[in-house]
Order: C-alpha cells, then structure tokens, then sequence
C-alpha cells in the first residue's frame, strides 16, 4: 500500500488542529515502529537513517525518533488520520502532494521532532528510496488550482495560501512550499522542504506563527551535513 508525502492538505490540517506541520505533534515518534531492512536500490536501513537523524537544533528541545517502516510511524499515521477528518472545500486538491507521488508503506524511514517553548516545532524525515523516486518528489509542484483552499476540522473553518519557490540546491536537489493558515484570529506558517541525498529522500517542516522559509532551508542544509557525515 502506498501512502501520499505529507500531502498540502495534511499540512494545512494539522496546523489548523495546532499540531505539527505535517508530521503529527511534539510527542511523535514515542511510539517505535519496526526496523525494517533497505530495499534493493537505497542502500539504507530505518536504523542507518536514525542515526543520521539531526540531534540538536539551537532554540529546540529534541523529542523521541522514530524510525521503522514509513507507513508503521505513529506522527505519520497521526497526520493521515487528520487528513481523513477534515472537509476541504476542493476535494481535487486533497490529492495534490507537496512532495509529488506517493511513498510506499515499507519504505525505511527515520523522524524526530525538535518542540520550542512557545510551541513552535520542527520536524526531519529521513526516508530510503531509490534516486529516481527521490528525484520524482523534488520535481513535483502544487497545481496552480490548490494554491488557495478552505479546510474544516472539528466544526471550525480555516483559510490557506500555499507559495512555491523554484527548485532549490539544497542537497543534490530541492524544492520549499509554504503554506500560511489563517482561523479565527490565528495565522500560523508552515514551511516544508524536501530535498534528495544520496539513495535517500529528506523533508524538513518548520510549523509555528513565526516559523519562515529561511529556517527550514537552513535547518535542510543542516540535515544533509549531518547525513553526509553518517551515510556513506
């Protein structure tokens, strides 16, 4: 079975329900899933990818990882499980993916969640897949359609702008999406990168009222050294 990346409408979802961008809330990753051993092609296991897995980001307290198959982790289930609960107002768009494709149920995966005191989160993932299937989620864009769209979740309805940037150069390619969220009297930003290394695919998702492009892509580049130095 293949599950959708973090698609734009589980993005905006979570963050109107004040979770993480993406990725579930901060106690993601409590929950272990199975180890599972690297398919023909990506050269890493779940556990290989949890110890490239960032340990500190300055500002942030580092949550419990995960790591097991891509479709066992229990932020990523949390985030389906939203995304299935809310109302959107351009049902086309709840298959429009951030990150283009779908990644399959098996794939190893590793995560962890860094939390700020003010409730601001940032999330890596860290995902064994082929070059060619990372290659498709870098090249993937938002359908000019689901730039703007309205979500309901629990009764209340909230507002989303969605802005791409061109390819970027983070890792050996990359694409950023953001999406600011606005309920009630609450706007909230999410900004989602993901970038392709070496046999593994990697998204990072900073979530918070003052989260900005610049950290994510900071915090990216930040995973893809730390990778480098353990996956070889």
């Amino acid at each position: 079975m293949a599950h959708r990346l973090l698609p734009i409408a589980v993005l905006a979802a979570v963050a109107a329900a004040s979770a993480c961008g993406g990725s579930g809330g901060t106690g993601a990753g409590q929950v272990r899933g199975t180890a599972r051993a690297a398919p023909a092609g990506t050269g890493y296991t779940s556990d290989q990818l949890g110890q490239a897995l960032l340990q500190q980001v300055t500002g942030y307290r580092r949550g419990e990882p995960d790591s097991g198959e891509y479709g066992s982790l229990k932020a990523l289930r949390n985030a389906a499980q939203v995304r299935q609960e809310a109302t959107l107002d351009k049902p086309a768009c709840a298959d429009a993916q951030s990150g283009g494709g779908k990644v399959a149920a098996d794939v190893p995966t590793a995560l962890v969640t860094f939390a700020k005191s003010d409730g601001q989160t940032a999330t890596e993932t860290l995902m064994g897949v082929a070059d060619a299937d990372a290659g498709k989620q870098v090249e993937a864009r938002v359908p000019t359609g689901c730039l703007t769209f309205r979500t309901r979740l629990s009764g209340q309805w909230a507002e989303h702008e969605v802005s791409e940037a061109r390819r970027g150069d983070v890792g050996d390619g990359s694409r950023t999406v953001g999406v600011v969220t606005t309920s009630g009297d609450q706007r909230t930003n999410t900004w989602y990168v993901v970038f392709q290394g070496r046999h593994y695919l990697g998204t990072v998702t900073v979530f918070g009222p003052n989260a900005t492009r610049a950290e994510a892509e900071g915090l990216a580049r930040a995973s893809v050294a730390q990778a480098r130095k353990i996956l070889s």
